[in-house]
């Protein structure tokens, strides 16, 4: 067993404070990863607060995670010592089901192993990325292109594929008018990826004093979203909506800017439940759903797409020991746009 430093939520209510985790002994298809850079995403607070769910203590979160390969079990083909690579939400899933087997890992229908929060197939807790090495199976891998610098990687492995994944699936391209609600971690991802794709981007934020950044980062229209007037004016506007907000939002408000057979897409998870009015859908027949991480497959596919279009996130680099004043700073959105925890300083 390896034994690393890491930083843990001891409690709900407390701090999070270094510590030391136990990384398992390679198996045979398994790689041992020296982390370099750690994103701390939204759900990392959720899952140290228990705010989705009870959480068992102490935990180790981060699920963003950009590193080097340290050493490869003895049957691993596709990774080298020396490779970039990178693990994001999941480390593991049946691989047998029939989304599984689709290339749809997140949603395996026995459930997929979170990166943090979950139970190993060895039995043991799964720890995060807020450490200095983990150990996953070469199947939950990903090569991290050359294109992209680990540290603005890192943040791709959760805000990149989360934001890419929704807009593939609803074919987010040139002809394609997409909004954005938010202006954060998720909602910068979105914003580059669904410019890079063609599509026509308006980014939906609370005011207007990220209007500049919207622009700069591929919008080609901003509007504040206090301002009543944008909801008139907006009336029937998109194809495709992605909410990146992790607060409850006047669903039904949103769903009216939607075109005959647009779509609205969650993907901020807030904690309470939403609501939505039926005669929000049935006269424009809109969709309301909701879309997780990707596939191992299409998250690749993502990272590979990032590096030809040179596309990375917007990070602010800390150490470890500015991890509790960064979760306030992501409560209060005074980050631009993601944080991310050099590894060296666990």
């Amino acid at each position: 067993m390896l034994t690393v430093n890491a930083y843990a939520a001891p409690s709900a209510t407390e701090p999070l404070v270094p510590t030391t985790i136990e990384r398992r002994d390679l198996g045979p298809h398994d790689v041992l990863i020296d982390i370099r850079f750690s994103g701390i995403c939204h759900s990392d607070i959720h899952t140290a607060r228990s705010e989705w769910g009870p959480t068992t203590y102490p935990i180790v979160v981060g699920h963003e995670i950009a590193g080097v390969v340290r050493e490869v079990g003895p049957e691993v083909t596709k990774f080298a010592v020396g490779d970039r690579v990178g693990v994001g939400c999941m480390v593991d899933s049946c691989r047998e089901c029939d989304n599984c087997r689709k290339g749809l890992e997140q949603y395996c229908l026995k459930g997929n192993i979170g990166t943090y929060g979950a139970v190993g197939r060895d039995g043991q807790p799964t720890q995060g990325g807020y450490s200095q090495a983990i150990v996953v199976v070469d199947d939950f891998v990903l090569r991290i292109p050359d294109g992209i610098e680990l540290d603005a990687a890192a943040p791709l492995l959760c805000a990149g594929i989360t934001t890419y994944s929704p807009l593939r699936h609803w074919n987010a391209g040139p002809g394609k008018r997409v909004a954005v609600v938010g202006m954060g971690g998720l909602g910068h991802m979105a914003v580059k990826l669904a410019h890079a794709m063609g599509a026509e981007v308006t980014v939906l934020s609370q005011s207007l004093k990220k209007q500049e950044d919207g622009l700069r980062l591929g919008a080609d229209h901003y509007f504040a979203t206090s301002d009543e007037e944008t909801f008139t004016r907006l009336a029937g506007s998109f194809d495709l909506i992605v909410n990146t907000v992790s607060a409850k939002i006047d669903l039904d408000a949103y769903l009216r800017l939607l075109a005959v057979d647009g779509t609205l897409v969650n993907v901020g998870a807030p904690e309470e439940p939403l609501s939505v009015a039926a005669f929000s859908l049935i006269p424009a027949r809109r969709s309301f759903a909701g879309s997780m991480i990707g596939g191992i497959a299409e998250t690749q596919e993502m990272l590979d797409f990032c590096a030809e279009k040179g596309i990375g996130a917007e990070i602010e680099v800390i150490g470890a020991e500015k991890i509790n004043e960064a979760y306030e700073r992501v409560l209060a959105s005074d980050v631009r746009y993601r944080f991310v925890i050099d590894a060296s300083t666990f």
